[in-house]
């Protein structure tokens, strides 16, 4: 049994009550599926998972993961380090922009597990926006763009089509300058959550480049008015992090922003991506 309360009224819920540590029963797992499927994003505090526990509780959610362009820990295929060190000032961080991961890929990631082990006093947060409910609102003149219409998506910042402008840290190495990133993938630009049947908007400032049916050009209006829709405030949930937090999300229904305000801290977490055999 576990307690959920609601972060916002438009997404993510603090979950208290289970032991992630312990091993996942078959009845939990399935009331941490269906709370995640509700909320979209779960919190837990003070769980100081070790990796293989991290592990265990992504397989809950689906498949884990090895996701590309990005050095896992050694040892640890399946394993990102989120890390900032204290050293790295006047440097982008790793989702430093509204984005939901990887979805330039065939098959983008359902949703990541992210394990606070080293972070800030002050600063560091990570930010998620409903696209369910950013979808459910959208004005009509926008919705008849989007509805049944693909978006294109492409790895702007693993490709060479897109230079990066920010210099990144040295703590996450990251594969550039490779053609395949840039290769075209199209996706739904509003798409139905195999779970919920709800629809979500689902493109980004990161990865996506155009409508399609549309240039570049023609797209650029429609998603500056479609961003500044899809991140209002009353879409958005603010997770300060601290250690042994642990955070769940699902990337089909939500964009995130990793905060860039703790220049002089180290920040260190470590993430595991899940495919829901749903997807």
């Amino acid at each position: 049994m576990f307690d959920v309360k609601p972060l916002t009224p438009a997404v993510g819920a603090e979950v208290t009550g289970p032991d992630l540590k312990q091993p996942i029963s078959g009845s939990l797992a399935e009331q941490l599926r269906s709370a995640l499927w509700e909320h979209q994003m779960l919190v837990f505090r003070e769980q100081n998972l070790d990796i293989p526990a991290q592990k265990r509780l992504t397989a809950v959610f689906g498949d884990i993961m090895r996701l590309p362009y990005v050095a896992s820990m050694d040892g640890e295929p399946e394993v990102i380090a989120v890390l900032k060190e204290a050293s790295e000032r006047n440097v982008g961080v790793f989702g430093g922009n509204w984005h939901s991961d990887f979805s330039f890929l065939k098959q983008p990631p359902s949703g990541s597990v992210l394990n606070a082990v080293e972070v800030p006093e002050i600063g560091g947060d990570t930010l998620w926006a409903n696209q369910v409910a950013a979808y459910d609102a959208l004005p009509a003149d926008l919705r008849k763009i989007v509805d049944g219409r693909d978006a294109i998506h492409i790895g702007k910042p693993y490709g060479v089509k897109y230079p990066t402008p920010v210099a990144l840290r040295s703590s996450i190495q990251m594969s550039r300058d490779n053609p395949e990133a840039d290769e075209e993938t199209r996706h739904p630009a509003v798409m139905i959550h195999p779970h919920s049947g709800r629809k979500a908007l689902f493109f980004n400032p990161i990865y996506t480049t155009r409508l399609d049916g549309m240039t570049e050009a023609e797209s650029a209006p429609v998603f500056d008015a479609l961003y500044k829709h899809c991140t209002r405030p009353e879409f958005c949930c603010r997770l300060h992090w601290t250690p042994g937090t642990v955070a769940i999300w699902d990337n089909r229904t939500t964009l995130h922003y990793a905060v860039n305000d703790y220049d002089g801290s180290r920040r260190l977490l470590y993430r595991t991506t899940f495919v829901d055999p749903a997807n």
